[in-house]
């Protein structure tokens, strides 16, 4: 397959995601804006309501979007695979029904925003977008990984914007009756979703402190028009940079110019300074 090719194979991809992700507001949402799922409910009607703990949240979403998810691919000709283990990537690969050498992974990300400037979201907690070590590296590796990495024409993430609902006092341990439904408060609201290729979202630091993940950018305006740090530094070739400083992120040892002692790299201008780029002759875009 030509470059060409994937090139607007990748672009159709994106703008078919995109296209998914303005449908979904109105899927988890009621007229209200809160959450439309409620809790758990057991076999005898009672109703538990859901705690505000990030990962329930996340897992709850996704467990709720997966049937959009399959009439998504249905519609545009894919076969979907979920990742064997948990702690594989991505989330879910789509597979062209045609063409079994197209390849879309595809990362959930839900994240709950922390500050607001005029009155309006202004940053989110951020995402992690996947490792950047066994498999990230070696793009034949299936460490982890669905699918070779290198076998993917393009790496996406949909993501989930949420406000915790603070005004509203949840009370875990109440059970409810059915027909108490549209009294039970939802723990979250105002929803915001998105999809981008993973490196227009990233950051130059990583995403958890004990583990190889990728971190994104948390500014809500960089999220959402895809205008992470690579973009910012180096445009429509931000791609390759983002690859090859995730490949040797905390791998290569610099001079560090303040103590005069070895140190790992971890920053994109340290990047920059070992491979004898001028930072000051880059013009960084504004976002």
């Amino acid at each position: 397959m030509d470059e060409k090719t994937k090139i607007e194979l990748k672009e159709q991809f994106l703008s078919q995601l995109q296209s998914f992700a303005e449908e979904l507001h109105d899927y988890v949402s009621t007229q209200d804006d809160q959450w439309v799922i409620k809790g758990f409910i057991d076999v005898f009607k009672n109703i538990y309501t859901i705690t505000s703990d990030t990962k329930i949240v996340s897992k709850v979403i996704e467990i709720h979007l997966f049937p959009k998810f399959l009439e998504f691919a249905n519609k545009h000709g894919y076969k979907m695979i979920f990742a064997d283990k948990q702690n594989w990537y991505p989330d879910i690969t789509f597979i062209s029904k045609k063409d079994e050498r197209i390849k879309f992974a595809v990362d959930l990300k839900t994240t709950y925003i922390t500050k607001y400037k005029d009155g309006m979201p202004y940053e989110c907690n951020g995402f992690t977008l996947g490792s950047h070590g066994t498999y990230f590296i070696d793009r034949q590796s299936t460490k982890n990984i669905q699918f070779p990495y290198s076998e993917y024409l393009g790496h996406y993430v949909l993501g989930i914007l949420y406000e915790r609902n603070h005004a509203t006092k949840i009370d875990e341990t109440k059970k409810y009756k059915l027909e108490e439904l549209e009294n039970i408060p939802s723990v979250i609201k105002n929803f915001v979703f998105f999809a981008h290729e993973k490196w227009r979202i990233a950051s130059d630091k990583s995403g958890s402190g004990n583990t190889a993940n990728i971190g994104s950018v948390k500014r809500i305006k960089e999220l959402l028009e895809g205008k992470g740090i690579f973009w910012q530094y180096f445009g429509k070739n931000g791609e390759e940079w983002f690859d090859e400083y995730w490949m040797n992120y905390g791998r290569i040892t610099i001079k560090d110019n303040k103590t005069g002692k070895t140190k790992k790299m971890t920053s994109l201008k340290e990047f920059l300074v070992f491979k004898g780029i001028e930072i000051s002759k880059i013009k960084r875009r504004k976002v």
